[in-house]
């Protein structure tokens, strides 16, 4: 039997279990052996049923008086039955999970684990794992629990991995960097622990394996890049100096390494393939205005992609104003453009410097006469065929430099690993005359009594106030205001004052009339969705508020408090939360600290790789284990891969290795 078999060779697997695994990423015997535990219930010391106290606790007996009926509440099914052991019984309660009725005999004994709390008026077991008393081995008492997956269940799991187990001899090595047979150990311990020492062992390999493979996906990527060949743009330095020397305002330092760094990439022969990131207001598209500026003296053209309209025409109005003076001609093409056709002619035949636009740049008829940089503005919001397929529109049969923008600071972790084919440029100072940001949480009670004071202050100051809402519609299953309401009950407590909402699923040409509005003044307070989260520029807007703070991430908080704190007047944000629980820590991390890159790492701890990948790249960075804060464990994968790579012959001798990294290749490059 090859790893690589399909699922169905296993012994319990028949045509219908293996459908339903495959539907669920688990086509392969590796694939199958992958699928780790999500945690371990520990069995060895059972409370009897007369001990019990509130909290999580682990009972051993028989179940009965099995019954499943609908709720009040639609969509939800509850089942009930009686756990009873020689010291008493206790009711226990599932929701939504009616195969509870189908997995119990009452002859046989069960050690159930769960919540015993006080619910509907009694105390009941709460939703517990539940595992048949002959299947454990008690010399150890742990128990491996798996995510559901359709009807199979964490049970059916144990039992098919149970009917595999003498197959775990065929697992071969797949590092070189560690010795033979670890891998086969750790997978048979991650499944079939003998102590919580092994399944620490078996995860700290499995986690450096993850890591070993995503960093060599990215510094495959980085090889590859360094193939290619790119336009040479010389540095001019003179012209440069005068440039900058005409600007009104003075550039930071780290706006000046960041441009620097960009012009030295780009005298090479290879792409550059360059990450601007810099906290909201630190000044990226200045940077991207000199990388453009230097593209455009060399006679090549330029394309910038920005994720929204509203955004492409900031760039547009800013860029323009900057540039045009200089003898470099910009053109915005967004799907509103009128006489499309000719303006892609003049972009066809060379006479625009600078495009800039929305997916209206990936366009088939989209062409350039020589495309020598591409510039991506918050680029996660990108797919990467998107941005290949904009990098790919370089006729001269070169790659065009790529410069990718965001403001959602990346963890250095993150750096060194899914980013690794990427070099960095980091803006961490602020330009000179932005204002702090007071943050401050309050409870929904206390709204009227703090915030409405502050804001009717505001207005009478001639500025404005963002108002972020969660929903667009309201929803009688949950509490959250939504825009729409939230809007009308502002123009009831505010009379006089101009209000409008906006959301994600107006029309362009509704949205664009609403943010000029807003960007005019004439607007006082925007009641708005997460749409506002990126790139719109409205300096006399001074204060946000975001509703139901406690559903966002620390990223997307902090990215929606730098909407304001744009202008020379002081700035302010307020965090409500909803109900009486106590601010959570990422609240609390919010209202002291204005430190984008301290937020990042910050949210990678709470948040895990996984959710914060997802919210900087189209793609699944499904780390079953490994922990990118972790970095001990990256710098030694790190120095392990590149001594792995300066070995040819390892990549056909490592065959699984190499196949395995192709998932992270696709997710990695171009990021």
């Amino acid at each position: 039997m090859d790893l690589f078999d399909d699922v169905e060779v296993l012994k319990g697997v028949g045509p219908k279990t293996a459908e339903t695994l495959r539907r669920y990423g688990i086509k392969t015997v590796r694939d199958f052996f992958y699928n780790l535990p999500r945690d371990y219930e520990n069995y060895e010391t059972p409370t009897s049923i007369a001990e019990m106290r509130p909290g999580k606790v682990v009972i051993r007996g028989r179940i009965d008086a099995l019954t499943s009926r609908r709720a009040r509440r639609r969509n939800l099914s509850v089942t009930e039955g009686v756990v009873r052991d020689n010291t008493g019984a206790v009711k226990v309660v599932w929701f939504n999970q009616s195969y509870r009725l189908r997995q119990f005999s009452p002859e046989k004994e069960y050690y159930f684990s769960g919540n015993y709390e006080f619910k509907n008026g009694r105390y009941s077991l709460i939703s517990p794992s539940a595992a048949e008393v002959s299947e454990i081995d008690l010399s150890t008492g742990l128990n491996p629990i798996y995510v559901a997956h359709g009807k199979l269940k964490s049970h059916d799991f144990r039992r098919l991995m149970t009917a595999s187990k003498d197959k775990f001899v065929l697992i071969s090595d797949l590092l070189p960097t560690v010795k033979s047979g670890v891998r086969k150990e750790a997978l048979f311990q991650a499944h079939f622990p003998h102590s919580l020492k092994s399944i620490k062992n078996a995860r700290d390999y499995l986690a450096y394996e993850e890591l070993f493979e995503l960093i060599l996906a990215a510094r495959l990527n980085r090889q590859e890049n360094e193939k290619l060949k790119a336009v040479k743009i010389p540095f001019e330095v003179t012209k440069i100096r005068e440039f900058v020397a005409s600007l009104p305002f003075k550039l930071t330092g780290a706006q000046k390494k960041a441009a620097w760094q960009i012009f030295q990439d780009m005298e090479k022969g290879q792409p550059m393939n360059r990450l601007l990131q810099g906290d909201v207001g630190s000044g990226k598209t200045m940077v991207a205005a000199l990388a453009a500026y230097e593209v455009a003296l060399a006679k090549q053209q330029v394309a910038l992609l920005a994720p929204t309209a509203i955004l492409a025409v900031q760039h547009y109005d800013n860029l323009k104003r900057i540039l045009e003076p200089l003898g470099i001609k910009v053109a915005l093409l967004t799907g509103a453009t009128k006489r499309k056709s000719e303006l892609k002619d003049l972009i066809r035949e060379g006479a625009i410097d600078l495009v800039i636009g929305t997916h209206a740049l990936l366009t088939d008829d989209t062409e350039f006469k020589n495309l020598a940089l591409v510039v991506i503005d918050e680029q996660h919001r990108f797919g990467v065929e998107q941005r290949q397929k904009l990098v790919l529109k370089s006729p001269s049969g070169k790659a065009p430099h790529l410069l990718t923008m965001t403001a959602t600071p990346i963890p250095r972790s993150l750096q060194l690993t899914v980013f690794g084919d990427l070099d960095a440029s980091v803006l961490d100072e602020m330009p000179k005359g932005r204002q702090p940001i007071t943050t401050t949480i309050l409870t929904e009670v206390e709204t009227r009594e703090k915030l409405y004071p502050k804001i009717r202050e505001t207005v009478s100051l001639g500025q404005q106030v963002y108002w972020v809402c969660k929903a667009i519609d309201d929803d009688p299953r949950t509490e959250t205001t939504s825009v729409k309401s939230r809007a009308a009950k502002l123009t009831r407590d505010f009379p006089g004052i101009q209000i409008e909402f906006l959301h994600g699923r107006m029309k362009p040409a509704e949205k664009d009339a609403i943010m000029e509005r807003f960007s005019k003044g004439e607007t006082k307070i925007l009641v708005s969705t997460t749409v506002v989260e990126v790139g719109v520029d409205v300096p006399n807007a001074t204060l946000m508020t975001i509703e139901n703070a406690e559903s966002y991430g620390l990223a997307q908080l902090h990215q929606l408090r730098g909407r304001v704190g744009r202008g020379q007047a002081a700035s302010y944000c307020y965090l409500l939360t909803s109900g009486d629980l106590q601010p959570s820590r990422r609240l609390r991390e919010l209202e002291k600290s204005s430190d984008g890159f301290y937020l990042a790492e910050v949210d990678l701890k709470l948040r895990g790789p996984g959710e914060i990948y997802g919210a900087l790249q189209h793609g699944a960075l499904d780390l079953r284990i490994a922990s990118l804060s972790d970095t001990r464990l990256i710098a030694r994968a790190q120095a392990d891969v590149l001594s792995f790579l300066q070995n040819p012959e390892n990549m056909v001798k490592y065959k699984e290795l190499m196949e395995g990294i192709t998932k992270y290749q696709q997710l990695t490059t171009l990021n």
